[in-house]
């Protein structure tokens, strides 16, 4: 591979937040640290960060893979903002020449800009959210109708990567620890809409706790930063309802 850099077109200063330890940059176990780094057209932010690293500091830590917005592991704070850096440009983000990238807020660090998920994860899983059909592989394949109003509930749900960027925007996740953040919930709400599922129930008792739904104050970060544009906030109201139907009907 050819390690010598692109021709520079002027230069951006670009702090980077350096760190081995678990809290980030909410807890201060690090520092930032400033490099210049070369203009390029249509640059991202993931190109900013990939140039350091094989330009400038080959110990810098972060995670990608797709580079074009699929994979949704290239989330980071950017400005302030948490965003997929492959599909940020530095000239719609930079302030003055300059750019701040610091891991995803509410989750541990591994090092670096580099976070460890299994929390976020974890989380989808106690809001129930595998798929529990009742068929098995010998009887015919369920049918969901595109058009039923189930399936229209859910339409953009669906489309959620696990990126964690609507778990760093939300701000009930960093008052409460134990709250299920946006992501968990949205998958929930589309797993309670589909009719081929048969946990229900216990679905609706995941959501329905001190860590659930009703934690949600409607703040609209998620909604507002996710990059798939997904009504997240959308998606918990409706488990409000749900749930709370489920209580008045005595199941719950």
């Amino acid at each position: 591979m050819d390690q010598t850099p692109p021709p520079a077109a002027g230069t951006i200063e670009v702090s980077v937040w350096r760190s081995t330890g678990p809290g980030g940059v909410a807890a201060g176990d690090g520092r930032f640290e400033t490099f210049a780094v070369p203009r390029a057209p249509s640059q991202t932010v993931l190109d900013v960060v990939t140039h350091i690293q094989r330009y400038l500091d080959p110990t810098l830590t972060y995670r990608f893979a797709c580079r074009v917005g699929v994979c949704g592991s290239c989330a980071m704070v950017v400005n302030g903002e948490p965003r997929w850096t492959c599909r940020t440009h530095v000239d719609k983000v930079s302030a003055d020449g300059r750019l701040e990238i610091a891991p995803l807020r509410n989750l541990p660090v591994i090092r670096d800009l580099a976070t460890d998920m299994r929390e976020f994860f974890d989380k989808w899983a106690r809001a129930r959210g595998q798929f529990t059909g009742s068929r098995t592989r010998h009887e015919a394949f369920a049918v969901v109708a595109p058009e039923s109003a189930e399936r229209v509930q859910v339409d953009l749900g669906i489309e959620c990567i696990g990126c964690g960027v609507c778990y760093s925007a939300c701000d009930v996740v960093e008052w409460k620890r134990d709250y299920l953040g946006p992501a968990a919930m949205n998958r929930a709400w589309t797993l309670l809409n589909d009719v081929r599922d048969d946990r229900q129930r216990e679905r609706l008792a995941a959501v329905a706790g001190d860590a659930g739904c009703h934690a949600c104050h409607t703040h609209m970060s998620c909604t507002e930063r996710c990059p798939k544009h997904l009504p997240l906030t959308a998606a918990i109201a409706g488990l409000k309802r749900a749930t709370t139907r489920a209580l008045l009907r005595g199941e719950l």
